[in-house]
């Protein structure tokens, strides 16, 4: 059942009066306001004469023979704390907010089309890397053979690490190596087989009847134009992302439906806009941002719904993404960060010498650390609308001192895990300065580490900054919005400590 419509001018004429109540309603609307202050859980608000009462009587005519609508308007206040906490719904209030998110999805919106690459430039290919030419595959035929009477060492061959100085791991080619028949099953070559030589000590061993990427070398003799370069992994990747899907469905229901399709949007964006925006050579600080900004409005709105609540969480998640930017641009210049340390971003620079690659860098600080953002300032505006809804009383202040002991908890959970994500991430390079027996100084000082630990305490600091900053507004929001609902809460007058009259 939904609450009895309020009178037109309520919104307004409440709204401008909150912490300012009336010197008191007319006689005939006190016996109405202290039966509509009455909730369905027998709690009988003491307050009386408040700016929220005294409008609902006045407006509507008052006096006792509106007593009949006042207990249906009672059961409409009963049914609503039944099924969910009440959205705000002052005039005045979403004005004020869409004063504010709505010049800036107007300015994401001009940004993408300013900045919309309209595709990746093209380039030539190099052959190094992940900028290979690569095709399908599969092992058609596999025997065992000797290392030495394939002359394993002038064969193609799996890839396979080797030690310093350019030695083989395993030792070389010797013992039992097998011989794997490939053939080719897409791209303009597709039926043609080639033959890969499997060596002992390769960690990939190929298996009769495995389907498999090979790289195509143009330039090369004809023998040696493909080679098996990874396996295909497609059907068991897609199979953990369909038990993923049904189990967010399942669990989530319509919630999860559309958290997954906000996550299609969000990669939609990442890889149609950002990515190509960027090596179109537009500055990567400002398509992160844009394109940040884009992937948090449509993800909040789409999971959970255009409401007060979740404007709130999006101011919250802007304000952290704006310290993060300024927090993150500073450091990275002056730890002097260039954003080229490995093989893949030295790749990137050689083919687009014009990319800012420290510029690079900030962008992934900003897009790593806004799916974080968006756990705890939703997580935080939830726990405050909540509170609000157990308590109606609570003011502000109380609010934010409930809320904000919930912060903490996800604070020192959120921190633990962005560390360990990062640590895990860089297991491999930290066992080996473990293996050089570098001292902690040495390691947190190369550049390789160094990034990893600004990106780090950036985003971390930026999701610290974001429980009191989300908590704040969601508090005070919710708190200024009280004398305009619908389902006549406790006056805000009264509440705040500036309430002149009482139920006598």
């Amino acid at each position: 059942m939904t609450p009895s419509p309020q009178p037109p001018t309520e919104p307004t004429e409440t709204f401008g009066h909150i912490g300012h109540p009336h010197a008191g309603p007319e006689p005939s609307a006190r016996p109405s306001d202290g039966h509509s202050d009455r909730h369905s859980d027998g709690h009988v608000d003491p307050h009386s004469g408040g700016s929220s009462g005294g409008n609902s009587g006045s407006g509507s005519g008052g006096g006792s023979g509106e007593r009949p609508s006042d207990r249906s308007h009672d059961h409409g206040h009963g049914h609503s704390h039944g099924h969910g906490p009440a959205a705000p719904v002052s005039k005045h209030l979403r004005k004020v907010i869409a004063a504010v998110l709505i010049p800036f999805a107007v300015a994401v919106f001009v940004g993408m089309v300013v900045l919309w690459p309209g595709g990746a430039p093209g380039h030539e290919r190099t052959g190094v890397g992940f900028d290979r030419q690569t095709q399908q595959g599969v092992v058609t035929s596999l025997e065992q053979v000797d290392c030495k009477s394939v002359n394993a060492a002038q064969m193609p061959t799996t890839e396979t690490p080797s030690a310093p100085g350019g030695r083989p791991a395993q030792g070389g080619p010797a013992g039992a190596c097998k011989k794997a028949t490939v053939e080719v099953s897409s791209g303009p070559d597709q039926g043609r087989t080639f033959v890969e030589i499997v060596q002992p000590g390769a960690p990939r061993q190929l298996e009769d009847g495995q389907e498999v990427v090979v790289a195509y070398a143009p330039d090369a003799p004809r023998d040696l134009q493909y080679s098996v370069i990874d396996v295909n992994r497609k059907l068991p990747i897609a199979l953990l992302a369909g038990i993923f899907a049904a189990a967010v469905v399942l669990v989530g229901r319509m919630r999860g439906l559309f958290a997954l399709v906000a996550l299609v949007v969000s990669f939609g964006v990442l890889t149609l806009f950002i990515l190509p925006a960027i090596l179109q050579g537009s500055n990567p600080l400002v398509v992160a941002v844009v394109g940040a900004s884009a992937i948090m409005l449509i993800a909040l709105y789409m999971c959970h719904g255009l409401t007060a609540r979740t404007s709130v969480a999006v101011l919250g998640t802007l304000v952290s993404l704006l310290l993060i930017g300024l927090l993150g641009s500073g450091f990275i210049d002056w730890a002097f960060l260039s954003g080229n340390t490995d093989d893949n971003t030295g790749l990137i620079h050689g083919l687009y010498p014009d990319i800012d690659m420290s510029g690079l860098l900030l962008a992934g600080v900003i897009i790593g650390s806004l799916g974080v953002l968006d756990d705890v300032t939703v997580t935080q505006t939830s726990a405050v609308w909540e509170l609000h809804h157990a308590d109606p009383s609570m003011g502000p202040r109380a609010l934010y001192r409930a809320a904000i002991r919930i912060g903490r908890d996800h604070i020192a959970s959120v921190v633990n895990t962005l560390v360990l994500a990062y640590a895990g991430a860089a297991l491999p390079l930290l066992l080996l300065f473990s293996i050089a027996n570098s001292s902690m100084g040495s390691v947190a000082n190369s550049e390789l580490v160094a990034e990893e630990i600004v990106r780090t305490l950036v985003g971390s600091i930026g999701l610290v900054a974001s429980v009191p900053v989300t908590t704040a507004l969601a508090a005070l929001v919710v708190s200024a919005d009280r004398p305009g609902s619908p389902a006549g809460a406790p006056a805000t007058g009264p509440v705040r400590g500036r309430g002149r009259r009482r139920k006598r």
